[in-house]
Protein backbone atom coordinates (compact mmCIF):
# COMPACT_ATOMS: atom_id res chain seq x y z
CA UNK A 1 0.00 0.00 0.00
CA UNK A 2 2.52 2.33 0.64
CA UNK A 3 4.85 1.74 -2.60
CA UNK A 4 1.10 2.64 -4.49
CA UNK A 5 0.42 5.30 -2.33
CA UNK A 6 3.57 7.24 -2.91
CA UNK A 7 3.52 6.28 -6.28
CA UNK A 8 -0.41 7.10 -7.09
CA UNK A 9 -0.50 9.42 -4.19
CA UNK A 10 -3.91 7.97 -3.01
CA UNK A 11 -4.06 4.47 -1.42
CA UNK A 12 -5.07 1.82 -4.03
CA UNK A 13 -7.18 -1.09 -2.21
CA UNK A 14 -6.63 -3.42 -5.46
CA UNK A 15 -2.79 -2.88 -5.48
CA UNK A 16 -2.54 -3.13 -1.60
CA UNK A 17 -4.15 -6.77 -1.82
CA UNK A 18 -1.80 -7.56 -4.90
CA UNK A 19 0.70 -6.46 -2.65
CA UNK A 20 -0.26 -8.40 -0.10
CA UNK A 21 -0.72 -11.79 -2.49
CA UNK A 22 2.87 -11.08 -3.93
CA UNK A 23 5.14 -11.30 -0.35
CA UNK A 24 2.82 -14.80 -0.46
CA UNK A 25 3.96 -16.15 -3.75
CA UNK A 26 7.70 -14.55 -3.23
CA UNK A 27 7.83 -16.04 0.03
CA UNK A 28 6.32 -19.36 -0.68
CA UNK A 29 8.59 -21.86 -2.31
CA UNK A 30 11.48 -20.85 0.12
CA UNK A 31 9.67 -20.62 3.60
CA UNK A 32 11.36 -23.59 4.65
CA UNK A 33 15.10 -22.17 3.96
CA UNK A 34 14.70 -19.03 4.88
CA UNK A 35 15.05 -16.73 8.38
CA UNK A 36 11.80 -15.22 9.63
CA UNK A 37 13.74 -11.54 8.82
CA UNK A 38 14.26 -12.60 5.33
CA UNK A 39 10.93 -14.15 4.82
CA UNK A 40 9.64 -10.22 5.77
CA UNK A 41 12.36 -8.99 3.02
CA UNK A 42 11.57 -11.26 0.24
CA UNK A 43 7.67 -10.41 0.87
CA UNK A 44 8.40 -6.75 1.02
CA UNK A 45 10.32 -6.88 -1.95
CA UNK A 46 7.51 -8.87 -3.88
CA UNK A 47 4.83 -6.98 -2.77
CA UNK A 48 7.14 -3.99 -3.85
CA UNK A 49 7.73 -5.10 -7.44
CA UNK A 50 4.09 -6.30 -8.00
CA UNK A 51 3.41 -2.46 -8.65
CA UNK A 52 6.32 -1.47 -10.52
CA UNK A 53 5.11 -5.05 -12.53
CA UNK A 54 1.39 -4.07 -13.12
CA UNK A 55 2.89 -0.60 -14.75
CA UNK A 56 5.58 -2.50 -16.89
CA UNK A 57 2.43 -4.48 -18.82
CA UNK A 58 0.25 -1.78 -18.70
CA UNK A 59 2.39 0.30 -20.24
CA UNK A 60 2.83 -2.52 -23.21
CA UNK A 61 -0.53 -3.13 -23.28
CA UNK A 62 -0.77 -6.44 -21.93
CA UNK A 63 -3.95 -7.21 -20.77
CA UNK A 64 -3.57 -8.21 -17.43
CA UNK A 65 -6.77 -6.68 -15.48
CA UNK A 66 -5.92 -8.21 -11.96
CA UNK A 67 -2.33 -8.39 -12.29
CA UNK A 68 -2.00 -12.02 -12.58
CA UNK A 69 1.10 -11.52 -14.50
CA UNK A 70 2.86 -8.75 -11.87
CA UNK A 71 1.47 -11.44 -8.72
CA UNK A 72 2.25 -14.92 -10.09
CA UNK A 73 4.77 -14.36 -12.91
CA UNK A 74 7.35 -11.25 -11.66
CA UNK A 75 7.26 -11.94 -7.79
CA UNK A 76 6.68 -16.03 -8.11
CA UNK A 77 10.20 -15.44 -9.82
CA UNK A 78 11.66 -12.98 -7.93
CA UNK A 79 11.21 -15.16 -4.66
CA UNK A 80 12.94 -18.03 -6.50
CA UNK A 81 16.29 -16.00 -7.53
CA UNK A 82 16.04 -14.11 -4.04
CA UNK A 83 16.35 -17.48 -2.64
CA UNK A 84 19.61 -17.70 -4.02
CA UNK A 85 20.16 -14.41 -1.51
CA UNK A 86 18.78 -15.37 1.38
CA UNK A 87 18.91 -19.34 2.19
CA UNK A 88 19.87 -19.92 5.44
CA UNK A 89 22.97 -21.90 4.73
CA UNK A 90 24.07 -21.68 0.60
CA UNK A 91 22.50 -17.95 -0.13
CA UNK A 92 24.79 -15.68 -0.99
CA UNK A 93 24.37 -13.54 2.13
CA UNK A 94 24.62 -16.46 4.80
CA UNK A 95 27.33 -19.18 3.06
CA UNK A 96 31.40 -19.37 3.82
CA UNK A 97 31.99 -20.42 0.29
CA UNK A 98 30.98 -17.05 -1.94
CA UNK A 99 31.44 -19.62 -5.29
CA UNK A 100 29.26 -22.27 -3.94
CA UNK A 101 26.84 -18.93 -3.19
CA UNK A 102 26.89 -18.39 -6.47
CA UNK A 103 26.43 -21.40 -8.31
CA UNK A 104 23.54 -22.07 -5.83
CA UNK A 105 22.19 -18.28 -7.22
CA UNK A 106 22.74 -19.35 -10.98
CA UNK A 107 20.69 -22.47 -10.71
CA UNK A 108 18.04 -20.26 -8.68
CA UNK A 109 17.88 -17.94 -12.50
CA UNK A 110 18.68 -21.11 -14.65
CA UNK A 111 15.89 -22.80 -12.85
CA UNK A 112 13.35 -19.33 -13.40
CA UNK A 113 14.70 -19.26 -17.20
CA UNK A 114 13.85 -22.63 -17.80
CA UNK A 115 10.17 -22.56 -16.35
CA UNK A 116 9.58 -19.12 -18.16
CA UNK A 117 10.62 -21.10 -21.46
CA UNK A 118 8.46 -23.76 -20.45
CA UNK A 119 5.59 -22.30 -19.74
CA UNK A 120 5.95 -19.39 -23.01
CA UNK A 121 6.01 -22.07 -25.36
CA UNK A 122 3.27 -24.81 -24.23
CA UNK A 123 1.01 -21.36 -23.61
CA UNK A 124 1.71 -20.95 -26.99
CA UNK A 125 1.43 -24.12 -28.42
CA UNK A 126 -1.97 -24.45 -26.87
CA UNK A 127 -3.74 -21.26 -27.59
CA UNK A 128 -2.42 -21.24 -31.38
CA UNK A 129 -4.22 -25.41 -31.09
CA UNK A 130 -7.32 -23.15 -29.60
CA UNK A 131 -6.99 -20.68 -32.55
CA UNK A 132 -7.10 -22.94 -35.43
CA UNK A 133 -9.65 -25.25 -33.86
CA UNK A 134 -12.04 -23.06 -31.32
CA UNK A 135 -11.18 -19.88 -32.09
CA UNK A 136 -9.89 -17.41 -29.66
CA UNK A 137 -12.44 -14.30 -29.57
CA UNK A 138 -16.08 -13.84 -28.87
CA UNK A 139 -18.47 -11.84 -30.67
CA UNK A 140 -18.92 -8.19 -29.55
CA UNK A 141 -22.81 -9.16 -28.52
CA UNK A 142 -21.03 -11.75 -26.64
CA UNK A 143 -18.41 -9.55 -24.89
CA UNK A 144 -20.70 -6.42 -23.89
CA UNK A 145 -22.85 -9.25 -22.74
CA UNK A 146 -20.18 -10.98 -20.14
CA UNK A 147 -19.10 -14.48 -21.14
CA UNK A 148 -20.59 -15.81 -17.92
CA UNK A 149 -23.85 -15.93 -19.41
CA UNK A 150 -22.52 -16.44 -23.45
CA UNK A 151 -20.30 -19.40 -22.43
CA UNK A 152 -22.01 -21.18 -19.27
CA UNK A 153 -25.78 -20.29 -19.65
CA UNK A 154 -25.96 -19.03 -16.55
CA UNK A 155 -24.68 -14.93 -14.60
CA UNK A 156 -22.10 -15.21 -12.49
CA UNK A 157 -23.77 -12.08 -10.57
CA UNK A 158 -27.03 -12.52 -11.23
CA UNK A 159 -28.39 -9.98 -8.00
CA UNK A 160 -26.06 -7.43 -10.15
CA UNK A 161 -28.69 -5.61 -12.55
CA UNK A 162 -28.74 -2.39 -14.11
CA UNK A 163 -31.35 -0.35 -12.68
CA UNK A 164 -32.68 3.08 -12.17
CA UNK A 165 -33.90 4.70 -8.70
CA UNK A 166 -37.89 5.22 -9.06
CA UNK A 167 -40.71 6.52 -6.43
CA UNK A 168 -41.98 4.11 -3.87
CA UNK A 169 -45.47 3.23 -5.47
CA UNK A 170 -46.55 4.76 -2.35
CA UNK A 171 -45.68 7.91 -3.58
CA UNK A 172 -43.43 8.43 -0.06
CA UNK A 173 -40.34 7.08 1.48
CA UNK A 174 -37.47 6.20 0.18
CA UNK A 175 -36.83 5.77 -3.44
CA UNK A 176 -37.34 2.11 -4.81
CA UNK A 177 -34.73 0.75 -7.63
CA UNK A 178 -37.03 -0.41 -10.67
CA UNK A 179 -35.26 -2.31 -13.57
CA UNK A 180 -33.78 -0.01 -15.96
CA UNK A 181 -34.17 -0.36 -19.80
CA UNK A 182 -30.89 -2.45 -20.69
CA UNK A 183 -31.60 -5.27 -23.13
CA UNK A 184 -30.57 -8.59 -21.30
CA UNK A 185 -28.58 -11.46 -23.15
CA UNK A 186 -29.65 -14.81 -23.28
CA UNK A 187 -27.92 -18.00 -23.72
CA UNK A 188 -30.27 -18.22 -26.98
CA UNK A 189 -29.74 -14.94 -27.93
CA UNK A 190 -25.42 -15.44 -28.21
CA UNK A 191 -23.74 -16.82 -31.20
CA UNK A 192 -20.72 -18.33 -30.64
CA UNK A 193 -18.72 -18.69 -33.35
Amino acid sequence: MAVAWARFKKPDVGMTLNGALAGLVGITASAFFVTPLAAVIIGLLSGTAVVYGVLFFERRGIDDPVGAISVHGVCGALGTILLGFFHAEKGLFYAADSAAALRFLTIQGVGVLAVFVTAMASGLLLFKLLQITLGLRVSPEEEFGGLDLGEHGASAYPDFQPVTIGRHPSGVGLPSPQPASVPVLSPQSIRVP
